[in-house]
């Protein structure tokens, strides 16, 4: 009977090591995955922000009928605590902590997917906001029924569509419908923190970001600029650039840089692009 305990005894932890190795290799393959595929994991939510409220979530689906939708519920169950997590890795990387002065108030962010043209877009202001993702975007997103590349996506474009509503709006340079300095800087704005959340590719070689000759072309190309700002020159730069749009009247680009970096001329934004682009080796 002994040796059969034993034989037993030893089945078991052999049956325990090979469960436990398994699970090693299948975490393995899993970030091996995630390293192939370039599919960042969401950055952590800091503890100082982990109650603060983002606002009402008010989820519609608007179509229903359609494949996306049944997608999008398939790998986002609980929509709500999606969109209010997501939000505060926004607002992290925006504002220094919940007690910033500057945050807006924001009681209702409505989220509606629906079946029209386009990819997403933000509307309403004030204290509603309101965000449309398309489900014929999620159809796209999901080819090869990868869910992984469905989420990435599915979060940054919701960091870009947040940022427009928790970001700050610079006064004295134009409107955005001009096309202008304000424009380039709400949808610069915008790409950086989805860059800085992880949902654009960190590689500054990789084929997410555009080439350009001005950081006037907004979104990624001044995105990528924002964000290489950050790794290189402050820390805090996406936060400080945020805020500058509230301490600067008139606000322009270039009196943000120096606001921020010091009123020198190599911290002219001009000096600052060809320095950016001769680090990333585009001269």
């Amino acid at each position: 009977m002994r040796g059969k305990n034993n034989k037993s005894l030893i089945f078991r932890y052999m049956k325990k090591i090979f469960f436990v190795l398994l699970f090693a290799v299948v975490s393995m393959s899993a970030k091996a995955q995630l390293k192939v595929n370039k599919y960042h994991e969401p950055i952590k939510v800091e503890k100082k922000w982990l109650n603060y409220d983002p606002g009402e979530v008010v989820f519609r689906d608007e179509a229903p009928q359609t494949e996306g939708s049944k997608i999008y519920h398939s790998i986002i169950p609980n929509p709500t605590t999606y969109i209010q997590e997501n939000a505060r890795r926004v607002l992290q990387t925006l504002y220094y902590g919940p007690k910033d002065k500057n945050i807006p108030k924001i009681k209702t962010i409505n989220y509606s997917l629906v079946n029209q043209d386009g990819i997403s877009w933000k509307y309403g202001g004030g204290d509603m906001v309101g965000v449309c993702y398309t489900t014929g975007w999620i159809e796209k997103s999901f080819q090869n029924n990868d869910t992984m590349r469905l989420d990435y996506e599915t979060r940054g474009v919701l960091y870009h569509e947040l940022t427009h509503a928790y970001q700050l709006n610079p006064q004295g340079c134009g409107n955005y419908e001009d096309g202008g300095e304000n424009w380039c800087f709400i949808e610069g704005t915008a790409d950086a923190v989805r860059l800085a959340c992880g949902c654009f590719e960190q590689d500054f070689k990789s084929k997410d970001r555009p080439r350009a000759e001005s950081w006037r072309k907004g979104y990624r190309v001044a995105g990528y600029f924002l964000y290489w700002l950050q790794l290189n020159k402050d820390k805090n730069f996406i936060r400080k650039f945020n805020a500058s749009a509230a301490e600067l009247n008139p606000w322009s680009w270039d009196k943000a840089m120096k606001h921020i970096l010091g009123d020198k001329p190599e911290n002219g934004v001009e000096e600052l692009w060809n320095e950016y682009l001769h680090a990333i080796g585009d001269k």
